[in-house]
């Protein structure tokens, strides 16, 4: 049982109404997080406003899943971790790639490095060492895609943290426990 319940959206109204409708009107359903988050229109923009600029990011749709899933598995958000398996699977991942992604892992190098510095930033509260940023550089990330991905990192923490205080109700297919 969710500790705060979501909004309904059929009885929502002013600001949350609109807010609400939008999601719906964008992606055909509001999920659960967003309804929660929408006792706060101004959560709900702060999170709409953050993950729609990622949308315009250098990193690809599929590695911003990925981190969203290493950042998920890192703080134990069963919802985020369920969330991004089915979206990272809409975007692309196969149930492989999303399981390393929930290890931090790729098989591509470059995605390696920016899954292992994404897991530091969420572990390590952001205080990285001079050691750990050169390796995500010496994998070919520029400094704009370092900021993406603590960009991505905040978003995904950010929503790790509502649902931990929400308790949300998963309403994506459950992620199985990482063997």
């Amino acid at each position: 049982m969710s500790r705060i319940q979501p909004i309904d959206p059929n009885t929502a109204q002013g600001k949350t109404k609109e807010l609400l409708d939008a999601i719906k009107a964008k992606s055909g359903r509001v999920a659960n997080i967003l309804k929660t988050m929408a006792h706060s229109p101004v959560a709900l923009q702060a999170y709409m406003g953050l993950s729609g600029a990622l949308a315009d990011a250098k990193l690809p749709l599929k590695v911003r899943e990925q981190i969203a899933l290493a950042v998920g598995e890192d703080n134990q958000c069963h919802y985020c971790v369920a969330a991004h398996s089915a979206i990272g699977k809409h975007a692309g991942l196969t149930p492989e790639e999303i399981e390393a992604g929930r290890r931090a892992k790729s098989l591509d190098p470059k995605t390696d490095a920016i899954l292992k510095f994404a897991k530091k930033l969420s572990a390590q509260r952001g205080n990285i060492t001079d050691g750990e940023l050169a390796e995500v550089r010496k994998a070919g990330c520029s400094d704009e895609e370092i900021f993406e991905i603590i960009t991505a990192v905040a978003l995904n923490l950010f929503t790790n943290y509502v649902n931990h205080v929400a308790d949300t109700a998963i309403d994506f297919p459950q992620a199985l426990p990482l063997a």
